[in-house]
């Protein structure tokens, strides 16, 4: 298997399109066309890291965190990340990255915290707007079961919980062919009137070439009619951190001292107890103050992050409970989720953690 054969799978899960616009996700170093002959997957890369990678004889890291956020104009080895890049080019070793896209999606970094933490009825907690979009197609009565089926297929149709939602409406076509024409139906120069279903679902924006690319290998038309309108409906299933609900409600202080246990963080820093009683809880792996409103908004007793600054802590105001457990700690659980996306379809190659604890804050 070659890097462009995983990074597609990886990025079938999380698509480069929901990265934010700060971000530097995908292959950061190496050819796309090389063979994997092992893998070392990490949060960080580190310089230790890519020797690991070199002990261990993987020519791919796959990290959370990209290696390059701004630009290099040269490389002189003269800081952590020139070193890293002509360490990984000499040593023949690409370098991947999946950040805010992998944060961004429903089953990623911040569903694999509330997994860690036993919540139940999980949402996203910032949904992502201006991704969906509707298509609109006209089909052929006696094709449109095979339409309908080949754009659901490519992931059109998703409504919440719910797949294969269309509305279809039965109505009569018109056209007239050219001279140059081959058509599926009628006859070149006259007039032809064709009983046709109208089918109307709803998308992610960034499966639209897949989409559309499935209707048409589909439809039987030579030319197929086809209409994309953009709508402003949230999407539930991107955005950024989540919420949700314990089984049953837990004291304050057992709860607090329950998730530095989970982190193994070495302090949870927090804010005043406001509450005896924990029922629901926000969350986002990495810096979250961003969502600390939309941890309010939800009715969260408390939002666990990291990264929180001394006056994010005052705009808590007793209507929520700040629990800040770091940034390393609160994403370290995405090694785990990296290694079960490689690992589902991939067996060919060897899959290790890295060993590194590339965390760069200690704790007294």
């Amino acid at each position: 298997m070659t890097i462009i054969d995983l990074t597609k799978q990886i990025e079938e899960f999380a698509p480069l399109s929901l990265q934010e616009s700060y971000d530097n996700a995908g292959l950061i170093v190496g050819d796309p066309s090389t063979e994997i002959i092992g893998v070392l997957i990490t949060l960080d890369v580190t310089e230790e890291v890519i020797n690991e990678a070199i002990e261990k004889n993987c020519n791919l890291i796959v990290a959370h965190h990209p290696l390059i956020f701004k630009g290099i104009r040269k490389l002189n080895n003269k800081n952590p990340v020139e070193r890293m890049i002509v360490s990984s080019v000499r040593n023949n070793i690409a370098i991947y990255a999946a950040h805010t896209n992998l944060d961004n999606v429903q089953n990623g970094v911040n569903a694999s915290i509330a997994q860690k933490l036993a919540l139940v009825n999980t949402i996203i907690l910032s949904p992502q707007e201006n991704i969906l979009k509707k298509l609109v197609t006209f089909c052929p009565t006696d094709h449109v079961v095979k339409v309908r089926d080949a754009i659901f297929k490519a992931g059109a149709g998703h409504i919440g919980n719910y797949d294969s939602c269309s509305f279809n409406t039965n109505g009569e076509g018109t056209f007239r062919a050219n001279d140059e024409a081959n058509p599926f139906v009628g006859k070149v120069d006259k007039l032809h009137f064709e009983k046709e279903v109208r089918v109307e679902t709803v998308f992610p924006g960034y499966l639209k070439s897949r989409i559309v690319s499935a209707m048409i290998q589909a439809h039987p038309y030579e030319e197929v009619a086809y209409d994309i309108y953009p709508i402003e409906n949230q999407f539930g299933n991107v955005g950024a951190g989540m919420v949700g609900e314990l089984e049953k409600p837990e004291n304050t202080r057992e709860f607090l001292s329950k998730i530095k246990k989970i982190f193994n963080t070495g302090c949870v820093r927090h804010t005043a107890i406001c509450r005896e009683k924990i029922s629901k809880v926000a969350l986002c792996g990495g810096s979250g103050s961003f969502l600390l409103r939309n941890a309010i908004g939800a009715g969260a007793d408390v939002f666990i992050t990291g990264d929180m600054k001394y006056h994010d802590f005052f705009e808590a105001d007793n209507k929520i409970i700040i629990a800040d457990v770091g940034h390393y700690e609160s994403e370290q659980f995405t090694k785990e989720l990296l290694m079960n996306i490689i690992k589902k379809k991939n067996s060919t190659f060897a899959v290790r953690n890295s060993e590194i604890n590339t965390n760069p804050i200690n704790y007294l």
